[in-house]
């Protein structure tokens, strides 16, 4: 896959930014009930498409879901509970950075389920679904497909920044040695969860640019909003002053001036 140059793919980037905020728009008057899930390899590229796709989006409209870890009584729950009160109401956005799909990938690689619970998982899944689509949820499922190479790649330059560390985790650093194990978990997953009523979007992440580009369109292609138009706005005279008089700075603890310290300021 040819690697998209910059200016194309910042310029690309920008026009899709700006349907994305019609899309938010549209999803607020209408009281349309969007869910985008975000699954796939770790370091494939999840995170960076939705850090786009939110950058210009109102965050009380369009809100990143990702859950840690369950409780010890999330853990006695109906599986898919805890993310049921994250689903949006009318007019809003979820984006899950990671999903109920965490059964069907570390936790059934890992060991954190039983079999038990993996199979009901497979079989409830599907309905699970079906029941938000039927209720009126637009559901839409992004996996992300990255080399073992280039993921590979990607650790080492995690582990070399000590901007991005934070990203590498024990478990990231195991799906190295387990990388078979997660191609067949998630080919068994496809296998129940890929339906027609709900398919999974394969989203080839080998080129991150690529992948952002190619993923924001398809989702602005498969919602059926169309542009609402613009409201109205005016900006109102400023009132006649009435003889407020601001009290003197020295009274206030002040955020000191870093900025002008800086050479060449």
């Amino acid at each position: 896959m040819s690697r998209l140059r910059r200016k194309p793919y910042e310029r690309e980037l920008l026009r899709l930014q700006a349907d994305l905020v019609q899309m938010q728009e549209w999803v607020r008057t209408s009281g349309t009930r969007l869910v985008v899930v975000f699954e796939g390899r770790d370091a494939a590229g999840k995170g960076g498409a939705i850090r786009r796709i939110t950058e210009y989006l109102n965050p009380r409209i369009c809100r990143i879901v990702a859950l840690p870890a369950p409780t010890e009584r999330e853990r006695t729950q109906w599986y898919f509970q805890r993310y049921v009160e994250h689903l949006p109401a009318a007019g809003e956005i979820v984006l899950l950075d990671r999903s109920w799909y965490n059964r069907a990938g570390v936790e059934r690689v890992m060991g954190f389920c039983s079999p038990d619970e993996y199979a009901r998982f497979l079989r409830q899944c599907p309905i699970f679904e079906n029941l938000l689509i039927e209720d009126g949820v637009l559901l839409r499922k992004y996996w992300f497909s990255v080399s073992d190479s280039e993921q590979e790649r990607r650790f080492r330059g995690r582990m070399d920044d000590p901007m991005r560390q934070w990203k590498l985790s024990p478990m990231d650093l195991e799906s190295i040695t387990r990388w078979e194990d997660y191609s067949r978990a998630k080919d068994e997953m496809f296998a129940h969860t890929d339906t027609r009523t709900s398919p999974w979007y394969v989203v080839e992440a080998e080129v991150k640019r690529n992948a952002r580009i190619n993923m924001i369109a398809h989702l602005l292609a498969s919602v059926p909003w169309q542009p609402v138009p613009s409201r109205s706005l005016k900006l109102p005279d400023r009132p006649p002053q009435r003889g407020y008089q601001r009290p003197p700075r020295e009274q206030f603890h002040e955020v000191p001036d870093h900025a002008t310290t800086l050479t060449g300021a």
